[in-house]
């Protein structure tokens, strides 16, 4: 029977306390370490989890003997450096997203794993939903086009304010130009699942609003794309009253998949009506159980779906491409 798989968490901001409840009674997968800078989240995250064991530093937990994996969610500038620690621990990684904007060390980086077979990956929490999986059916690679040709991609977010006022706690990085914004941290879920269906995008046009402190991150981007020779259309923005929303549609000469809110999914042909591949709310925790099962395998050195770095990079490029903007 598969024994248990140790993990170390560095950082425990929202993304590393969503980590810790869902890994929580995982049957294989088991928080052992711990550690963040800020003290009293770290004994915040002891005093609700008391069989944890908080490390006196990044670094401590890294050399902690019986380690099988780290789950790195600091700030993306700490990413690579924790990284190349980890590796040199002989860890596995998954990292959370985005991966860096240093892309000289991102390919160092990607280099050593392809030299080394080191095991990583980056956290896009697509990688394992219904949503990918009927786009990759539908578009992809060896697909049999049952919707006929794909026609057109739109991708659109809004937020009534960023960040997020459940990001409250993640540090100002997020609401800065240097590292945060909204496009790295969820349009970059969505130029995840662009290329991993269609391949490399090329940023055609893109128009980005910037606050005028010269610091704060971009309030709006427009932006046109091709993908696998399809145009693909990103509006996004901040304001207004509506609660925050996001929705990519795929529309095909015969019919249409739609993503909205994350892990709800419907497809339509033409002529019928449209069909709902399942609960958002069960497909989400579908999604998440089936990612941890990949985490697990990626551990163990078997075949997976987790994104790679070199993945995560080009998703990386995209991404800071429509950040630097075409007008």
């Amino acid at each position: 029977m598969p024994g248990v798989l140790s993990i170390g968490v560095i950082g425990l901001g929202v993304m590393g306390q969503r980590m810790l409840a869902r890994l929580a009674g995982h049957a294989r997968l088991r928080v052992t370490q711990v550690w963040d800078e800020n003290p009293e989240v770290l004994a915040q995250a002891l005093a609700h989890y008391p069989l944890l064991r908080a490390a006196t530093s990044a670094e401590a937990l890294l050399e902690e003997p019986g380690l099988h994996g780290v789950y790195i969610a600091t700030p993306p500038g700490s990413h690579l450096p924790l990284t190349e620690r980890a590796f040199d621990a002989g860890l596995a990684v998954l990292c959370e997203k985005p991966l860096t904007t240093d892309f000289e060390a991102a390919k160092a980086s990607i280099a050593r794993i392809q030299r080394e077979q080191r095991r990583a990956a980056v956290n896009y929490s697509l990688a394992s939903s219904t949503g990918l999986a009927a786009l990759q059916l539908a578009f992809g690679v060896g697909a049999r086009r049952t919707l006929g040709t794909l026609q057109e991609v739109r991708i659109e977010a809004r937020f009534s304010a960023w960040p997020r006022p459940w990001q409250s706690g993640a540090g100002r990085w997020l609401s800065q130009r240097g590292e945060g914004g909204f496009t790295r941290e969820v349009l970059s879920h969505f130029v995840f699942v662009l290329q991993r269906v269609l391949g490399p995008a090329e940023v055609v046009t893109s128009r980005v609003t910037w606050p005028d402190d010269g610091v704060s991150a971009e309030t709006g981007l427009e932006a046109e794309l091709l993908a696998g020779g399809v145009p693909v259309t990103i509006r996004a923005g901040i304001g207004g009253d509506r609660a925050d929303d996001n929705r990519m549609w795929w529309r095909a000469a015969e019919g249409e998949i739609e993503l909205k809110d994350w892990f709800g999914v419907t497809q339509q042909r033409q002529g019928e009506r449209v069909q709902s591949l399942g609960d958002a709310d069960m497909l989400r925790m579908t999604g998440m159980t089936d990612q941890l099962s990949h985490w697990a395998a990626m551990l163990e050195g078997h075949s997976h779906s987790l994104p790679g770095f070199a993945e995560a990079l080009a998703v990386q490029q995209t991404i800071e491409r429509l950040l630097r903007g075409t007008d």
